[in-house]
């Protein structure tokens, strides 16, 4: 499932950004705030993907 792929991409893309932003760099909690706003659009569309599924069935 394509959406799923594309989450677990973002995921990981931000990790340097989490480690730099406990770190106390302001620029990259920006960037991780910015980028988990883009997992929760991915997560919804995985979420709205496995419905369709479901319904398909």
């Amino acid at each position: 499932m394509q959406e799923y792929e594309d989450l677990k991409v973002l995921v990981a893309e931000i990790e340097a950004d989490i480690n730099k932003a406990e770190g106390g760099n302001k620029a990259a909690g920006t960037r991780v705030r910015k980028q988990m706003q883009k997992i929760k659009q991915a997560s919804q569309s995985v979420r709205s993907r496995i419905l369709e599924i479901r319904s398909a069935q």
